[in-house]
């Protein structure tokens, strides 16, 4: 016995004199990192020792040095997109080389399972299409994934296992369906590498991606019930500690996100809990302005269809954008299923993630980045006339072509609204569209003098479908400020 003490003392002084050179995981071949921009490069060596770096798209030599816990982080310029380069590593005799490394666009993609959800779906609950997606996977050997695995973690954790992957049917198949079709669609705009770490956790709450202090820092919100959680994904800063904190030294261009469904029992607090992830991301990244796209949550029957708990995130996720800078909404109106939470149609919800980016952070123009919004509403007699944002002052709904006077076979008058008089009771209205303008008229026989009007304010509400004749759904709203007391029992 203590032969074999003696021994492991000898070899932990000799690694402490002699320690490997290491890089984490997501640094390995076959990344991409960000372009045209001064990148961080880190990891452990010997206490004291020089590490040298050399990257090939310039040829430069860089030196850092390790702390007294052999430590080191150091930044290097990146060049425009391109490659497959390599990076060489040489500290203490040891050489490290890093290859089919790609220079262009990188992005977070984070939340809970509906990013999580694989191309190829959950069992019982598939993505649409999803072989397409597969079989194409070669065609976009540019395309680089990195999947953080499940690690909840009470302490702060310095690295996480993984590897950088092409894109391939195989690893195509497991990576985020959304997180992937985010990233093909900047493929095809940009024509340049896209890099994608996924870092997801199924029925996660947003209060574990954050920390402790974050949670305090927000004035407000009920605290106690923000940091009541005590499993590995909602107990607070679990999830920051054992998936963020190991990646957010990697240089990215910005964040994509879809969560909030683990947070309708605080729906109260979301908008403001989502503000302030947003800003301990950016803190982490030290990037204040980097994009953050939010998904909107899809509708789900969840305690009933016509109940609100979801409705209510939903406004939340909204009102937060509005005083979050250099951020947006994907909507998802139309995508929603009443009894699978996790609905098919995740490629819809990578594109208009990736009209977001395109058109805000790219300058591509003539996509449709915005969803329509309620912008006003005028009483006529008995009828409410609505207008909107995000919509062209000429015809947009998606119906066949029309004009005044006219409506055209098959046509389909506007659903999922309701209207209330002061008394506050909600009644099924009907619509019809004005064509020539742009707005929607909306009435019910119960209310004579109506006052407030919701639409597709539920939990799901089947009836919903206006939709722009390029595919952007009308985000759900309500002209009211009235309390809301049919949430329904969250559970």
């Amino acid at each position: 016995m203590k032969k074999i003490i003696i021994l492991t003392f000898i070899c932990g002084f000799c690694g402490n004199l002699f320690a490997e050179l290491q890089l984490p995981s997501v640094l390995s071949s076959n990344m991409v990192l960000q372009r045209n921009t001064a990148v961080n490069l880190w990891g452990k060596t010997s206490p004291g020792s020089d590490v040298q770096i050399v990257t090939s798209w310039n040829n430069k030599k860089y030196v850092a040095s390790a702390d007294k816990q052999g430590k080191w982080i150091i930044q290097v310029d990146t060049d425009g997109a391109g490659g497959p380069y390599t990076i060489h590593f040489t500290s203490n005799g040891q050489q490290i080389v890093l290859d089919n490394v790609l220079l262009g666009e990188v992005w977070i993609c984070g939340g809970q399972s509906n990013m999580e959800m694989p191309v190829t779906g959950f069992m019982q609950q598939p993505v649409e299409n999803c072989m397409d997606a597969v079989m194409d996977a070669v065609q976009y050997p540019n395309i680089r994934m990195f999947t953080v695995p499940r690690q909840s973690s009470e302490i702060p954790l310095y690295d996480c296992k993984g590897e950088w992957l092409t894109s391939d049917p195989e690893s195509v198949s497991s990576f985020s369906a959304v997180g992937y079709f985010f990233g093909k669609t900047l493929s095809k705009v940009l024509n340049i590498p896209i890099g994608l770490i996924s870092s997801n956790w199924g029925g996660s709450t947003i209060e574990t991606w954050m920390t402790d202090n974050s949670i305090d820092q927000i004035e407000g919100i009920d605290h106690a019930l923000a940091k009541s959680g005590t499993s590995e994904n909602s107990s607070p800063q679990r999830l920051y500690n054992g998936m963020i904190l190991p990646i957010c030294n990697f240089t990215a261009k910005g964040f994509i996100w879809y969560q909030g469904e683990s947070n309708r029992k605080n729906w109260f607090d979301y908008k403001k809990l989502q503000i302030g992830l947003v800003g301990l991301w950016r803190k982490s990244w030290n990037d204040e302005k980097m994009p953050f796209y939010l998904t909107q949550l899809a509708p789900f029957r969840y305690e009933g269809d016509s109940l609100r708990s979801l409705a209510m995130v939903v406004e939340s996720q909204y009102q937060a954008v509005k005083e979050i800078p250099f951020s947006g909404v994907a909507a998802t109106t139309d995508i929603g299923n009443p009894t699978c939470i996790h609905p098919e149609k995740k490629y819809e919800v990578g594109l208009r993630l990736g009209y977001l980016a395109l058109t805000n952070d790219y300058g591509v123009k003539g996509l449709p980045a915005l969803a329509p919004t309620f912008k006003s509403m005028e009483r006529k007699e008995k009828k409410l006339i609505l207008s909107f944002n995000n919509v062209s002052e000429k015809y947009e709904w998606n119906e066949p072509n029309s004009f005044k006077g006219y409506l055209p076979a098959g046509y389909v008058t506007p659903g999922g609204f309701e209207i209330a008089g002061n008394d506050g009771a909600f009644y099924p209205a009907k619509g019809n569209y004005i064509w020539w303008e742009n707005k929607i008229e909306v009435w019910s026989d119960e209310v004579p003098d109506p006052v407030a009007v919701r639409y597709a304010f539920m939990n799901y509400c089947p009836d919903a479908n206006v939709i722009t004749t390029v595919g952007q759904p009308l985000v759900p709203f309500r002209t009211d400020d009235w309390e809301v007391k049919d949430i329904g029992e969250i559970k």
